[in-house]
């Protein structure tokens, strides 16, 4: 987590009592009966994880320091975490987490290289946070130009919280889950980056972002590397694609490509935004 250590004490506990209380007993092989509280009670953890109940609590109060990987292994094991929230809890107890690369905004050759290749199917690179740092002429097409942006704005997230227009590629009814999503997903890539400046892109999107400060509380952690988008374009209409992420490892950064499934109508829309590209390079071409 840098040179400051742990993100911190509280940072843990807000974590666990989330995941503590969204597991009903059932869920973990114990009788529920009259409870006043729904999800797990502290003792419930503390007896499954096989540690004292009153470090647990104490855990809990933010009043010690990071567990061992150890207690990790058993807590992620009790509250049923999935991959992306147990290496989240690794990460924001400064447990023995893998190094990362630095961030850097010069995009990997290899990755370029692999953009270069895809033809027609809209793609684009950005870094681990959401900055775009380079699209292909479909992509632009597709989603806008972002090479335009500066600062804060050039993060797709920061722009989905803070710029209602960035919203406008997507259906109204799938806003809240987008806005879930993001938010689970930049908590995730938050502890893994290394960069200075996703605590200050963070910290101005709690502060200026009722949504955003709501949803960073729920503690919800997952990382997107794949799925279905429905994107909502201006001049061809509303149709799905299929998102791919490709995570460089050891680069730092991201490859997103878009991709209709087999024999529907988005082929045809797909094939009608290179079209349209091809249309816009050749003015950006053509003698003035």
């Amino acid at each position: 987590m840098g040179d400051n250590g742990p993100v911190s004490s509280d940072e843990i506990a807000l974590f666990l009592r989330s995941r503590r209380v969204r597991l009903r007993p059932e869920d973990v092989g114990l009788r529920g009966g009259t409870r006043r509280h729904p999800g797990l009670r502290r003792e419930d953890v503390a007896a499954l994880a096989a540690m004292s109940p009153d470090y647990y609590k104490r855990l809990e109060q933010a009043r010690v320091g990071p567990p061992s990987a150890q207690i990790l292994d058993s807590l992620a094991r009790v509250l049923r975490l999935t991959a992306d929230e147990q290496d989240y809890l690794y990460r924001v107890a400064d447990r023995e987490a893998p190094l990362r690369p630095a961030p850097s905004r010069e995009v990997a050759p290899e990755l370029r290289q692999l953009l270069n290749q895809l033809g027609d199917a809209p793609a684009q690179i950005m870094t681990m946070l959401g900055d775009t740092l380079v699209q292909n002429r479909t992509a632009v097409e597709l989603l806008g130009d972002y090479s335009a942006f500066t600062g804060d704005h050039r993060n797709s997230t920061f722009r989905w919280f803070m710029d209602p227009a960035a919203r406008l590629m997507h259906p109204p009814e799938e806003h809240d889950e987008e806005s879930r999503s993001r938010v689970a997903e930049l908590r995730a890539r938050w502890v893994n980056v290394g960069d200075p400046g996703a605590d200050h892109l963070i910290g101005r999107l709690r502060a200026e972002s009722a949504e955003f400060e709501r949803l960073w509380l729920e503690q919800r952690v997952a990382i997107c590397r794949s799925g279905t988008k429905t994107l909502c374009h201006p001049a061809i209409g509303t149709f799905d694609l299929d998102a791919q992420i490709l995570h460089a490892e050891g680069l730092g950064q991201l490859l997103v490509v878009f991709t209709a499934p087999p024999g529907s109508t988005a082929v045809a829309r797909l094939k009608e935004l290179a079209s349209r590209a091809d249309v816009s390079r050749a003015r950006s071409f053509s003698p003035r």
